[in-house]
């Protein structure tokens, strides 16, 4: 049985809060207070600010609209059509699209009571501070996904280690591991998840941004496209063993030391004293070798290009001073 989340904790009990206040206030349609709070409470702090705001901004727009239409042309279906035309393109136009919808039903209370008053006028105000003020008043406190993300951290780095290690094993047996593919689609899998909870953990910050989990998932996407696109060249190159021992090696180590604080400094100078040994090696006599032998200067590339993307990303961390 799934247990009943935080956020339709939180929504349940801000709607049922957000009406009592309103009907204390001595507000006129409380439960509209109720249903504005069901529709701001959000995943992260972050989103809860910026659709209130956008809310209470659209509001006012749609009173203003709403209450010039209905004093000139009366109060009716028509008339209602007419501000929805003028205010739509408006709320578009000033990104207020996320008030839209809850403006539009705070109007229509105006258009029952066929009234523009101070109090009808103030009423909807209310409602709509009440009902954006509870949700954000609540979503002030979002539990901490810190622990979750370093979970997701050490799954990625676990198939990575998983391909990296199924591509060095292929480079020996010049053949391809039939669950390749499953380690792929779970690396794809845990980044995804990963990158979400990332931005969610971003977006649950107002003043610091805690930027460093969102670089950490760009970079381990980046890495991920690289090792799709090497594993491309397991079906076309054919290397001598020496040639494909030394590669194999290099690839073995790369993926021991795959964890998050490893600058990979030493591994790039490995990398490119074996790209001097290749290059002193006898050069190809056939069009068949020299292909062969491009390829695997190209697969040497791309795992270059693999771990030049973590160093940067440690020297960005350094610099930032995120850890």
């Amino acid at each position: 049985m799934k247990i009943i989340g935080l956020r339709t904790i939180k929504t349940a009990f801000g709607a049922a809060l957000a009406i009592f206040i309103a009907e204390f206030l001595g507000l006129k349609y409380a439960s509209a207070a109720g249903i504005i709070t069901i529709l701001s409470i959000q995943n992260t702090k972050k989103t809860s600010l910026v659709i209130a705001f956008q809310r209470m901004a659209s509001t006012v727009l749609a009173l203003f609209i709403s209450c010039v239409l209905f004093e000139i042309l009366g109060y009716n279906p028509i008339v209602f059509g007419l501000y929805l035309i003028v205010f739509i393109p408006l709320a578009v136009r000033f990104r207020l699209t996320e008030g839209i919808v809850v403006s539009s039903v705070l109007v229509t209370h105006i258009l029952v009571e066929k009234s523009v008053s101070v109090f009808w006028i103030k009423n909807e105000l209310l409602l709509m501070i009440v009902g954006a003020g509870i949700a954000i008043i609540l979503n002030s406190y979002m539990p901490k996904i810190n622990k979750k993300i370093k979970e997701n951290q050490k799954l990625i780095e676990e198939d990575m280690r998983k391909i990296l290690f199924n591509m060095a094993s292929n480079l020996r047996n010049k053949s391809t591991d039939i669950k390749e593919n499953e380690f792929f689609l779970s690396l794809e899998a845990s980044i995804k998840k990963g990158s979400d909870m990332a931005y969610r953990n971003l977006n649950n910050y107002i003043i610091n941004e805690d930027k460093y989990y969102v670089m950490y998932m760009e970079m381990r996407t980046i890495q991920f496209q690289i090792l799709k696109y090497m594993r491309n060249h397991f079906t076309r190159f054919y290397m001598t063993y020496e040639q494909t021992e030394m590669v194999a090696k290099l690839t073995d180590k790369i993926a021991l030391q795959l964890e998050e604080e490893n600058p990979v400094d030493t591994l790039t100078s490995e990398l490119k004293r074996l790209y001097d040994e290749l290059k002193k090696q006898k050069l190809p006599e056939t069009r068949e070798e020299f292909e062969n032998r491009a390829m695997l200067f190209q697969f040497l590339n791309d795992l270059e290009y693999f771990l030049e993307v973590k160093r940067k990303f440690i020297l960005n961390r350094k610099e930032n001073n995120m850890y």
